[in-house]
């Protein structure tokens, strides 16, 4: 194919929110990139935030940062797990950046004079962002955020309604990602949420061409039938998307009913058959692992929404594949380690992993699981603020720096062994302003770390505007705790680790971002090995499979 010639999958959601649009863009990348074909994907927010890196964690789950230093949509973090494809700010923009960038060009007065409306400047701006990021693939995939008839997304709708147009005949299809609902009470599935979606399509000017159908239990043919009839769509054009055991199963499943093949079609594209090996492994490893399992819990104070740390989650999956056991993960909730036992809540457990946050709520927590997991010989895994957390908790119950914390906390503190970074001092604005994106870091040699990433630089993605205080680095040192990677002017501390302990490190950037299903990141995989021989350790068989849960 010509590479300056792009076609375009133009992803919409309809009935409910939250309904997998992001992993169906993902699997159809997966699928037509297994087919030999250069694909990238997109993600359009319609909420009027100029990024989601001002939101909580509640409100938006993660934030997943880019190589580029763009805070954006965890959607982003399934692209580039499923695909080869690497994100930028370009792949993600909201309602909010749209205007913004409209509004500042008619301050500057591109616009030569006229009265600025959503149409035509607010879609040719969505438009022009969309072609700008989609060159040099042969097929890109457009998820336009939010459910079919919210006021929101109208305006990205009706961009894709005329992008459509202005591609032509077989350069674009439509893909409606619906729900058929099952009402317990009748016993049955229901489609009239799907007719009435597509229809609210249909009177924005787009016909959908695919239906993925979200389900909880098998489609019957005559309801697919049905379907086609109201929807305007052929029958195989009606695709089922089943709850699957794990995420990596959904292109199987999707390609088993001609997804991929009937997007081919549509977009007059000639490919190879699919290659699908790589999926299938991975898949059968995660049903039948053959070392058992380990247990490993996350003391996080947002785990009550579990997609706050959707990247983590899925990093830990991608090392017990690598390691062939089933994972056992925990939500524990820091705040609630503050007081009380902390053997019988952890105790059971093979590892502990303390992930980033922002602010002091759950901190006390945090520290006491760290060094619970120090003092006991636990696995132990910090990463961001868990590896400050760790640096507060060794400052004070090793070096004997009493009432030694971080400035994000406590100011005032006798010992801020965390503290702001100088370039972060004096900025008042909050979005975007971090140390963001992917840095240098210089590994010790001999170190841990250095042993896990077989090499002496890496480079990592960062989030962050605190640091190991430099003044407070001798006296840990001295105590010590080793300092096994800094940044390569040797200004910042990037990783820590502690000598003598089964497996003790943390860094200040974010692995999970980087890692895949079929390349799990070496900081995981060693994280997760270590609790596979702490499990063996305890005299624990290993020797038959367990049904993998999250607690």
């Amino acid at each position: 194919m010509n590479a300056r010639h792009t076609k375009f999958i133009f992803v919409t959601g309809g009935v409910v929110s939250s309904i997998g649009k992001g992993l169906a863009a993902a699997s159809m990348g997966a699928l037509l990139e297994a087919r030999g074909l250069r694909v990238t994907n997109m993600k359009l927010d319609p909420y009027i935030n100029v990024d989601p890196g001002t939101m909580s964690p509640f409100q938006h789950g993660e934030v997943f940062v880019t190589d580029d230093g763009a805070e954006t949509d965890l959607d982003l973090g399934h692209y580039e797990r499923f695909t080869k494809a690497t994100m930028t700010k370009a792949n993600n923009f909201t309602t909010g950046r749209i205007y913004d960038s409209v509004i500042a060009k008619e301050r500057r007065g591109e616009y030569l004079g006229a009265t600025i409306q959503v149409i035509p400047h607010i879609t040719d701006e969505i438009k022009a962002r969309v072609r700008e990021a989609t060159t040099d693939v042969d097929v890109a995939i457009v998820e336009v955020g939010g459910t079919v008839g919210d006021i929101e997304s109208l305006p990205f709708l009706e961009a894709v309604r005329q992008l459509r147009g202005e591609l032509g005949p077989q350069n674009s299809v439509s893909v409606h990602v619906t729900l058929i609902p099952h009402i317990a009470a009748a016993g049955e599935l229901k489609t009239k949420p799907t007719q009435h979606s597509v229809k609210q399509l249909l009177g924005l000017g787009i016909q959908p061409e695919l239906l993925l159908c979200r389900v909880d239990r098998e489609l019957p043919h005559n309801l697919k039938q049905k379907i086609a009839h109201f929807c305007n769509v052929p029958v195989e054009a009606v695709i089922a998307a089943p709850d699957v055991n794990v995420i990596y199963e959904l292109p199987l499943t999707l390609h088993n009913q001609g997804l991929d093949r009937l997007l081919a079609e549509r977009l007059n594209i000639w490919s190879r058959d699919p290659d699908l090996s790589v999926w299938r492994r991975t898949v059968d490893r995660y049903m039948a692992p053959g070392r058992g399992h380990v247990s490993i819990a996350l003391v996080g104070k947002y785990v009550h929404l579990r997609d706050s740390y959707k990247s983590l989650h899925e990093s830990l999956v991608h090392a017990a594949l690598e390691c062939d056991v089933k994972l056992d993960l925990d939500y524990v909730d820091s705040e609630e380690l503050e007081q009380g036992d902390l053997q019988s809540r952890l105790g059971k457990h093979d590892a502990i992993l303390v992930p980033g946050g922002f602010g002091d709520r759950g901190s006390e927590g945090k520290i006491r699981a760290i060094e619970f997991a120090r003092e006991n010989g636990i696995p132990f895994f910090g990463i961001c603020l868990g590896m400050q957390m760790a640096v507060v908790e060794y400052a004070r119950d090793v070096c004997g720096l009493e009432g030694a914390n971080s400035a994000e906390f406590d100011r005032s503190a006798p010992h801020l062994v965390v503290d702001i970074m100088p370039d972060q001092r004096g900025v008042e604005d909050k979005g975007a302003t971090m140390r963001l994106g992917a840095y240098p870091c210089t590994v010790k040699p001999g170190s841990l770390a250095a042993q896990v990433y077989g090499t002496s630089e890496i480079s990592e993605r960062h989030r962050h505007r605190y640091e190991v205080n430099n003044e407070y680095r001798a006296q840990l040192e001295e105590g010590g705790l080793v300092l096994s990677g800094v940044s390569p002017d040797g200004r910042l501390v990037e990783m820590v680790e502690l000598p003598g302990h089964p497996h003790f490190i943390g860094c200040q950037f974010h692995p999970e971002f980087k890692s895949k299903p079929h390349q799990p990141h070496p900081l995981f995989t060693s994280f997760v090995r270590a609790a596979v021989e702490h499990h063996a350790r305890q005299g624990q068989s290993l020797g038959g499979a367990t049904e993998a849960h999250v607690n």
